[in-house]
């Protein structure tokens, strides 16, 4: 396919907001396209080059978007920017200065010369990649130009994410969302749409989705926690459970395979290699230089692991805050920071061994299966468990590990399998409330949407108060306005981040009432935790829900926008209060 014909698609996309019309929209475009280019078109439909636990990256910031349009169109770069300045928008800038028919290039060639930007690295790669994303630029028609200068910077979003793409593969085959289980299912185990819709495209939805295995290298989406109210109700509704303590750490999935130890780097292919994924899939192996020691206490040639990472207070060997184990991403103080704040891995679970899917079995047998297989040291240790049919049992460990300083407890159904997500009544959490007269049984994860400028001594700040929502499918619904509750320190980093995500228009994925636009719009990519007293019934928020007394908690850069709290969940919250 011509890359021009994929625009006409990206323009149809962009201009559409009804989620079952970018599914129709996107059927279409995958019926027309060919199975040895239906990955790349996926990938570059959402904005990327891969799945994100690849963790390709551009490295190209806007001030280097204007230099390569300036280059591309021989026009100064003061010029360039100052039109960038009244369209807000670099690929709209583009557009407007392309005037050619273009090349008629095609989506594989265009896919293969962003991708060879991408990997451009060492010294002079900066001037390198300028150049070479001109010359495609210069290369394509107005059209494309608006939306391959859109991707180095992220911003092409279209207001639909994996899952849409995954509702529009079973629509290319049954004109409905009928298959959309089987391909969640192979998708949960293998997180590469783009290599599911090329094994679609080739097999079909039976052969592609059939027994999807695992793969040491590749994370596996976490399986996540839900909530009730009481013991008692977690009894009657999942039976015998095991009781395990809750850590306020960073949701680890550890990937080994037996050979010399290496950090990364490794294909998945190789012998001897250990990588670290956060719960939003984005390889973190860098952060625990501990992981090169992991071969001494294995039992296993390779090993697929589900752990809680955090941070231990080397002088009294107490456990460290979630954001104090955050340091760890300073690359550049890797070593200093592993030298202050030791990491111990708490592993609750096991996926995979030796060849062997453990996801199918119950949490019983695989927690047998992982006191076999990993041994407790200085960096890890397996999580205690207690089986248990008595509430009264769950109510005093609640009790017991809140008092040892924990954040609370798991419950997990004993006969569960261990499957991605939140569904069913398998795993629910139970945290001790952040205050005694909070009536929340639990934080929300909300993702940030826009801000207004600060007032009186906040103007100093840039930042007076911020909009958050929730998900509902791949849209983003209000829920509240923070702006009390911030550390100087925290207003001055919320600044800095939201002023890297700033866009000149709301993206299309947010649902706002006109009373509450803020005055930036930013992109969605920042999760935020959020506490509150209550969740109260709301005519203006989008979600219909409103959050009273808001405070942000922290940042959660281990989270993804796809993991941010649902309205569903909010419903839920909102009962449990009552």
């Amino acid at each position: 396919m011509k890359f021009s014909e994929l625009s006409n698609y990206l323009e149809q996309l962009e201009k559409t907001s009804s989620r079952i019309e970018i599914t129709k929209i996107l059927a279409e475009l995958f019926k027309k396209t060919d199975k040895g280019e239906i990955d790349k078109t996926v990938y570059l439909l959402l904005g990327s080059l891969g799945p994100s636990y690849e963790g390709i990256v551009f490295n190209l910031a806007e001030r280097m978007m204007v230099r390569v349009i300036a280059k591309a169109y021989s026009r100064d770069a003061k010029k360039v920017k100052a039109i960038y300045k009244k369209k807000g928008d670099l690929g709209d800038v583009a557009a407007s200065l392309a005037t050619g028919r273009g090349k008629g290039l095609g989506v594989a060639e265009v896919y293969d010369r962003l991708f060879k930007v991408a990997k451009d690295e060492g010294e002079g790669s900066q001037d390198r990649k300028v150049k070479a994303m001109a010359k495609l630029l210069s290369e394509l028609d107005p059209l494309s130009v608006r939306f391959v200068a859109r991707i180095p910077i992220g911003k092409l979003r279209l207001g639909f994410s994996d899952k849409t793409v995954i509702d529009a593969l079973s629509w290319m085959k049954k004109g409905d969302k009928s298959l959309r289980g089987k391909l969640e299912t192979a998708y949960f185990v293998l997180p590469d749409v783009g290599l599911l819709a090329k094994k679609v495209k080739q097999l079909g939805v039976s052969k592609a989705t059939k027994d999807t295995l695992p793969v040491v290298g590749v994370p596996v989406l976490p399986m996540l926690a839900q909530r009730l109210k009481s013991p008692a109700e977690m009894i009657k509704k999942m039976g015998q459970v095991g009781v395990e303590p809750k850590f306020d750490g960073l949701r680890i999935q550890i990937h080994y395979r037996k050979g010399p130890p290496r950090l990364a780097k490794a294909s998945r292919g190789e012998a001897g290699f250990v990588k670290a994924f956060t719960r939003n899939m984005n390889e973190t192996s860098w952060m625990f230089p501990e992981l090169a020691k992991i071969g001494s206490f294995i039992s296993a040639s390779e090993v697929i692991l589900d752990t809680e990472a955090v941070g231990l207070d080397e002088k009294t060997r107490a456990l460290a805050n979630f954001q104090t184990t955050m340091t760890r991403r300073r690359k550049h103080e890797i070593e200093e920071t592993a030298r202050k704040i030791a990491i111990k891995f708490y592993v609750f679970d096991i996926l995979f061994k030796d060849g062997k899917n453990f996801m199918g079995k119950t949490y019983i047998e695989r927690r047998k299966e992982l006191a076999k297989t990993v041994k407790d040291s200085r960096v890890f240790q397996v999580v205690d468990y207690q089986l248990t049919k008595d509430a009264s049992v769950i109510a005093k460990e609640m009790l017991r590990e809140v008092k040892e300083g924990l954040e609370g407890i798991i419950i997990k159904r004993a006969d569960s399998r261990y499957v991605p997500g939140r569904t069913g009544w398998r795993w629910v959490k139970m945290k001790e409330k952040e205050k005694a007269h909070a009536k929340l049984a639990d934080t929300i994860d909300c993702v940030v949407m826009g801000y207004s400028a600060g007032r009186g001594r906040r103007a100093e700040f840039g930042v007076g108060q911020f909009l958050v929502g929730v998900r509902e499918k791949d849209q983003i619904k209000t829920v509240t306005k923070v702006g009390t509750g911030l550390t100087d320190e925290q207003f001055r980093e919320l600044k800095k981040r939201l002023k890297r995500i700033e866009v000149g228009k709301k993206p299309k994925e947010f649902v706002v009432h006109k009373n509450l636009e803020p005055d930036t719009w930013v992109t969605p990519s920042l999760v935020v935790e959020i506490a509150a007293d209550e969740i109260t019934k709301s005519p203006t928020h989008t979600a219909g829900f409103a959050l009273r007394f808001p405070r942000l908690i922290k940042f959660r850069d281990d989270k993804s926008v796809n993991q941010a709290t649902t309205l569903s969940e909010v419903k839920r919250l909102f009962k449990l209060q009552n």
